[in-house]
C-alpha cells in the first residue's frame, strides 16, 4: 500500500511540474507552437518558447522553424495569409516544424534570444533549428515571395528541403 501511495504521490507531483511549465505568468496556457492566426506577441518569453520547442521537437521528431517578424510588419501577415490560403503548405508545415513566432518590435524586439543567431536583413525572417535548439539555415523571406505575397510552391518546396524527413 505504501508503494502505491508514493507511486501516485510521485505522479501527482510530475502533473503539477508539467503544468507549471506550461502556464504562464496570467495562467493562460503557454505553447511553444504557432498556426498562422496567432499573432506576434512582445509580451513573450522568447527564450522559454524556444525551450518548449525543443522539447516538443525531441518527442516528436520534428525540427524547429523559428517566425521572427511583429505586427507591424505586413509582410509577416502576407506570410500568415499564404499558409492560410494553402492548408497542405500550412499542414506539411506543422507535421514536421514545430513553429515559434518571436517578436521584434518597438515593445520588445528579443535582442538577448536573438543575438545568438546571424544578424536578420529584413522581415518576417525564418531560421530553421535541429530538434536540439542548433541553427541549420538562416532564410530571408524574400527569396520566398511572388509578386505581393508568397509563393506556396517555393514555400513548400523550401519546407521540404529542411524537413528532417528530406
Amino acid at each position: 500500500m505504501k508503494k502505491i501511495l508514493l507511486l501516485f504521490f510521485i505522479i501527482i507531483i510530475a502533473a503539477i511540474n508539467v503544468n507549471s511549465q506550461t502556464k504562464d505568468k496570467t495562467n493562460k496556457e503557454v505553447k511553444p507552437y504557432f498556426t498562422p492566426l496567432e499573432k506576434f506577441d512582445p509580451s513573450r518569453d522568447a527564450l522559454k518558447d524556444i525551450e518548449l520547442a525543443i522539447l516538443e521537437a525531441k518527442r516528436t521528431n520534428r525540427r524547429i522553424l523559428l517566425d521572427v517578424g511583429g505586427e507591424w510588419c505586413i509582410w509577416c501577415h502576407r506570410l500568415d495569409t499564404m499558409f492560410i490560403k494553402n492548408p497542405n503548405v500550412d499542414k506539411f508545415l506543422h507535421d514536421n516544424f514545430v513553429v515559434v513566432k518571436v517578436n521584434y518590435s518597438k515593445e520588445n524586439k528579443n535582442e538577448e534570444f536573438l543575438s545568438q543567431f546571424p544578424k536578420i536583413p529584413g522581415y518576417p525572417h525564418i531560421f530553421i533549428l535541429d530538434k536540439d535548439g542548433k541553427l541549420l539555415k538562416s532564410k530571408s523571406s524574400g527569396d520566398l515571395e511572388k509578386g505581393k505575397g508568397h509563393d506556396p510552391k517555393v514555400v513548400l518546396a523550401f519546407l521540404k528541403k529542411w524537413s528532417i524527413k528530406s
